[in-house]
């Protein structure tokens, strides 16, 4: 079975993976925030996306 191409979100939405580069550039645009901002959220708060979010809406 192939991946689905047309799918340009991460596999897992509910956790923030800031190890792929293309995730890094997913979380950053449907955060609202920089790539730093998301690593020092990410490293504040862990990896959980509902987290992050509310550590970035702060």
């Amino acid at each position: 079975m192939s991946d689905d191409l047309k799918n340009r979100g991460p596999a897992d939405r509910s956790r923030v993976n800031v190890n792929e580069t293309w995730e890094v550039k997913y979380w950053c645009n449907q955060f609202g925030c920089t790539e730093a901002q998301l690593r020092a959220a990410v490293n504040a708060v862990g990896v959980m996306a509902d987290d992050v979010r509310r550590r970035l809406l702060k």
